[in-house]
């Protein structure tokens, strides 16, 4: 996930969970818990994982999850070393793919986006469930990813945002094939593009638009076990250039309004804007820049404005003060030269849609009984990442943990511990299963719903 998301979806301190901006944290994130965590849980929710729990082929299946996680481990180690910055995941969806096609999964394809998409058809009549885990990195080309291992882990650039999330997926690909396990629902293996920074979720976004058939959505993150996202925070990203015709510092001073000056103002006054604590609503000018030299009256100025928001009403009334104010500041600094020469133009350069999985829908309850049966207690919480897109339509979504314990996001210094990280993988796995429905075992969670149209 990344900080933006993007930047996306943890940091971790003991008396806290915080979602890092860049694993659930693709994207950008906050927070300890977002919504007290569902006591009373549906019967049919309790009884399908009763008996997915209690069925021999599920006890094999798990067990070889656990058995699949040395081999997991080099497809975590291969993938890693594939380079994927934004707008440049061909090779290591190639990869992926060719991981896919040797499981079994023999559909599989890269689409128009550059997404790897995969169906693994159900028994027939059940819901369709995407399984995800976004392929890119926030790290630019030639970066140094080669794994390196000391004292017990793993380091590499995106070696758990989210790498970690597409070998799971290729683990549990494997063992649902090796076993022969007949979902009732289909599952939609999904290794996706653009998750991070600026990539604006245009994998999500692409595959939400081709299939309108979805029922729901899966996504794996970097996440501590019993960890269950269902908020999505929005946000608006703003790059704003100030132009002005500029001049000598001293010979033209008086005639001229300065760009850098009127950023300036710009900035002043967004800095007194007013949002609401809950739902969380935030705003940041990240970055500056402009002028030629400092004797120089600046003829050009630009900053970058990250707004967000867990509801979509104030992110947008909080956005329409922050251009009134870049409005108001061009006015003050050309009235105060008695000009009309300095301007500034707008540009939308990050659209991550927000969203919510209500805390008493199935599938936040599936995840809540799945965590309980391993032992774990839920915390729900939020970020910005891959499940935006379906939140936004109304279909239901969640992000969950596949394993192990990990650090150092968007960092060189990034880090995963796998020690026992099988058990993360079989806990999410599980929660998938209660979902779509093992065939003789468990009937489908999940509703289907009508496809929607474009």
């Amino acid at each position: 996930m990344n900080p933006s998301c993007s930047s996306r979806r943890f940091t971790f301190a003991a008396s806290a969970i915080a979602l890092s901006v860049a694993a659930l944290v693709g994207g950008g994130a906050h927070a300890q818990g977002v919504a007290p965590t569902p006591t009373q849980l549906r019967p049919a929710v309790d009884q399908a994982y009763t008996q997915l729990m209690a069925a021999p082929q599920i006890q094999k299946l798990l067990e070889a999850v656990k058995a699949d996680h040395e081999r997991a481990t080099g497809d975590l180690k291969m993938l890693t070393e594939i380079e994927a910055p934004p707008f440049k995941e061909q090779k290591r969806a190639e990869a992926f793919l060719a991981r896919m096609k040797a499981l079994g999964l023999t559909s599989a394809a890269i689409d128009a986006e550059g997404n790897v998409v995969g169906v693994r058809k159900g028994t027939g009549q059940g819901p369709k469930l995407v399984v995800s885990a976004h392929m890119d990195t926030v790290f630019p080309a030639g970066t140094d990813v080669k794994v390196k291992e000391r004292d017990g882990r793993l380091y590499a650039p995106g070696i758990s945002d989210n790498t970690r999330g597409l070998a799971v997926l290729l683990s549990w690909l494997k063992v649902l094939n090796d076993h022969r396990i007949a979902t009732v629902g289909d599952l939609v293996f999904v290794g996706n593009v653009g998750e991070e920074e600026l990539g604006n979720l245009r994998g999500m976004k692409h595959l939400f638009a081709e299939h309108l058939d979805i029922d729901g959505l899966v996504a794996l993150e970097p996440a501590p076990d019993g960890t269950v996202l269902m908020q999505g925070t929005g946000s608006h990203r703003h790059e704003v250039t100030f132009k002005g015709p500029g001049g000598h510092s001293f010979a033209a001073f008086g005639q001229v309004p300065s760009a850098i000056h009127g950023m300036g103002r710009a900035i002043a006054k967004i800095s007194e804007i007013r949002t609401p604590t809950n739902p969380k609503t935030t705003f940041t000018v990240g970055t500056v820049g402009g002028g030629t030299s400092v004797n120089t009256i600046a003829p050009d100025a630009r900053m970058a404005v990250d707004i967000r928001s867990d509801a979509m009403e104030p992110l947008l009334a909080t956005e329409k003060q922050v251009l009134a104010a870049v409005d108001e500041a061009v006015a003050e600094e050309n009235k105060r030269w008695g000009v009309n020469t300095l301007s500034a133009s707008t540009k939308l350069i990050g659209d991550r849609p927000g969203g919510r999985t209500p805390v008493d829908a199935i599938m936040v309850e599936a995840a809540v009984r799945a965590n309980t049966a391993f032992g774990h207690k839920t915390v729900l919480s939020g970020a910005s990442t891959d499940a935006n897109v379906p939140m936004s339509l109304g279909i239901p979504a969640i992000v969950i943990g596949g394993g192990g314990k990990t650090g150092g996001f968007h960092a060189l210094s990034e880090w995963i511990d796998l020690t026992d990280a099988w058990k993360g993988a079989q806990n999410s796995l599980v929660t998938v299963l209660g979902l779509v429905g093992v065939q003789g075992v468990s009937a489908p969670l999940l509703e289907k719903r009508a496809p929607r149209s474009k």
